[in-house]
């Protein structure tokens, strides 16, 4: 058998029984099915009825009478703060507000609580507000009205396609939970993998292992079996990831509804997860074997593999600003630059179409990218990996390479 198809194989083979890999591939889908066993199990079990808070007011204005009734809270009037106080302390009423007489010209509402809080709950304060208006209103404004303007807007957007047509996909929320999960489980495949062939050189290194595999195959071939061998077992750890989630979605689509009946995949997103995890590790463990060949430890080289596995993480410390500004420049060079663009093509698929353009530039200096540093890597692997000590400058690896 070919030496490189055997060093794949050797490589495939332990990454594969590693217990962090095992745990890593199994437990993602594992959790996924535990949590939606678990949200049925308690949905069905009957639940309590909801629990009526009673919140006080005293109105010292006039006029604040009726819809008492707002939801899960009524509110109790009282004729002074004194008796609300009381009432407060005796535990009769959750909290209080009084509307004082200038409250039309100044807007302000003076509430009490014996709760430290930050500020009042979105139910306490939608339901003040509710009952503020209504009275404000009553009899001088359509019923209809009234509820209006509590509520002026249930928003629902439709995406089209350029003929007119309802799109097959629409964007939103729900179609952005799948590709912001799988791009943090992108991140870690790419740099657990990554990691795993550099500790493997290092350890080789240490053991002087190394020397042993070298009088036996060039560095080319140890260098193409460790490559392929490490990423194939990456690669079908991400296979188990993609090939579960349209099941898991379906599964909590059927058995939950709701929020997760709109989550939608995006057109060809498990295709582009995948080509983007092979470029993506090839990238890093091209970068991570030149690392392993000049450091002196696997420790050290995990120190300077830190510094390039920065890019790969700004989309995700970014997120938030990719949602809503999904097409400013800076996220179109994070798309193009090679460190990031695994994790921030698959990001900003679940936010917006990306161009046509930008996918081809981002995968072709991917590609030029991984071919780049190979050959270099290459040069590395035949100049450094059997040196041992303290590891060489970068001034001493260019000569050396320029040398070489």
């Amino acid at each position: 058998m070919n030496k490189t198809l055997l060093i794949l194989r050797h490589e495939f083979l332990h990454t594969a029984k590693r217990r962090g890999f095992i745990v890593m591939t199994v437990i993602v889908p594992l959790v996924a099915l535990l949590l939606i066993g678990v949200f049925q199990l308690v949905s069905g079990i009957a639940r309590p009825t909801a629990e009526v808070t009673t919140i006080g007011y005293v109105d010292e204005l006039g006029g604040f009478q009726q819809y008492t009734s707002q939801g899960n809270i009524t509110l109790a009037r009282f004729d002074t703060p004194d008796d609300a106080t009381e009432a407060l302390v005796n535990g009769d009423i959750k909290e209080y507000f009084v509307i004082p007489s200038d409250y039309i010209s100044t807007g302000v509402i003076n509430r009490y609580t014996l709760e430290k809080q930050l500020a009042a709950s979105s139910a306490t304060m939608t339901a003040i507000k509710n009952f503020l208006t209504s009275n404000l209103l009553a009899g001088k404004v359509p019923e209809a009205t009234v509820v209006r303007i509590e509520a002026p807007l249930n928003l629902v957007s439709t995406r089209l396609t350029e003929t007119g047509a309802v799109a097959p996909e629409q964007g939103g929320y729900g179609n952005f939970v799948i590709p912001a999960v799988f791009s943090i489980l992108l991140a870690l495949a790419i740099i657990f993998t990554s990691m795993y062939l550099l500790q493997g050189l290092g350890d080789e290194k240490e053991n002087r292992l190394i020397e042993v595999l070298l009088s036996s195959v060039s560095a080319r071939q140890l260098l193409t079996g460790k490559v392929l061998g490490i990423g194939a077992a990456g690669l079908a750890q991400v296979a188990i990831w993609a090939i579960s989630v349209p099941f898991l979605l379906n599964l909590a689509s059927s058995s939950i509804g709701g929020f997760f009946s709109t989550i939608q995949l995006p057109a060809n997103f498990i295709v582009l997860a995948v080509v983007y995890f092979i470029l993506g590790y090839l990238l890093f463990a091209v970068i991570s074997a030149s690392i392993g060949a000049i450091s002196s430890n696997s420790r050290e080289g995990q120190q300077l593999i830190g510094i390039f596995t920065i890019p790969l993480l700004i989309p995700l410390w970014f997120m938030s600003l990719i949602m809503f500004l999904p097409d400013s420049p800076i996220w179109v060079f994070f798309t193009i630059f090679p460190l990031s663009a695994p994790v921030e093509v698959i990001v900003r698929l679940g936010v917006a179409d990306i161009p046509a353009w930008q996918l081809a530039t981002s995968l072709a200096v991917m590609v030029l990218s991984i071919i780049g540093i190979l050959l270099l890597t290459i040069r590395v692997f035949r100049t450094y990996l059997l040196m041992y000590g303290k590891r060489p400058g970068w001034g001493e690896i260019i000569r050396n390479l320029r040398s070489g």
